[in-house]
């Protein structure tokens, strides 16, 4: 996974978490801020909650995200399903870009709602009662499966990879990417709620995603048509990865008096 990548994955994930998180999991923290935590603490141990919350969420989203690129990994053995994977990844990639812009239901069709299980409603119930940072991690750790079109977006992103690291790495950026809106929901409510800020980040996301997976479409294109050559070029990849990690290694030996030369 290049820079080019992450950057597109972080870019997509912040524009998407204004424009969708707040919409869709600020009901969650506006709840758990006035339940689980008294206005008159410090400003610090406020932050400190939120931040427990958010890296609850973003430690599930890694997770899924290894989960996923092992997924990935599986199905792409060789070049060729490697390229098939690619294929099928970046039409289901567009397919959730056009979702998330409105002009298909391909992704409300694949939602579930986890929260109707009477576990996760007893285990939710049971840390909103609860006031210590652990619990605002575990709160973090239960909304993370709640599913939701951007986390699908995402996961499939992950799944491209074919690599439990790449994808837990994917998912990572994602969630990070989505804590700046949502731990300064309280201040930017207000603001995001006038005009069309949300409606302009939100298509400006699904566009990032319909774009990558056009890439991804094109790369498994490349691995189907041209097998051995991309074959080739990933080993040539390696191998110089390699080469370095063994010249670097070389040269930071240090050799006994008496024995170099």
């Amino acid at each position: 996974m290049g820079n080019l990548d992450l950057i597109i994955i972080l870019t997509t994930a912040f524009l998407g978490s204004v424009g969708h998180c707040i919409g869709m999991c600020g009901g969650i923290v506006i709840a758990y801020s006035s339940t689980k935590i008294d206005q008159k603490t410090s400003y610090w141990e406020q932050t400190y909650a939120h931040l427990a919350y958010n890296f609850g969420r973003v430690s599930t989203y890694t997770i899924l995200g290894a989960l996923f690129g092992f997924a990935g990994q599986v199905l792409a053995f060789t070049p060729t399903t490697k390229g098939i994977l690619f294929v099928l990844t970046g039409i289901l990639m567009i397919l959730a870009g056009l979702s998330l812009l409105g002009n298909l239901k391909f992704l409300n069709s694949a939602e579930w709602s986890v929260s109707k299980y009477t576990w996760y409603q007893n285990s939710f119930k049971k840390l909103m009662l609860d006031r210590s940072y652990k619990s605002f991690y575990l709160l973090g750790l239960l909304n993370g499966i709640i599913p939701c079109g951007l986390v699908y977006a995402f996961a499939i992103i992950a799944a491209s990879t074919a690599d439990p690291l790449s994808g837990a790495l994917v998912m990572a950026t994602f969630g990070l990417a989505t804590i700046p809106a949502l731990f300064f929901l309280g201040f930017i409510t207000k603001f995001l709620q006038k005009g069309s800020l949300r409606g302009t980040m939100m298509k400006l996301a699904s566009l990032l995603v319909i774009l990558y997976g056009s890439i991804t479409l094109y790369k498994g294109y490349k691995f189907i048509a041209h097998p051995q050559m991309m074959k080739e070029r990933m080993d040539k990849m390696h191998g110089s990865s390699m080469d370095g990690t063994l010249t670097g290694q070389f040269n930071g030996m240090k050799c006994a008096p008496g024995k170099c030369g």
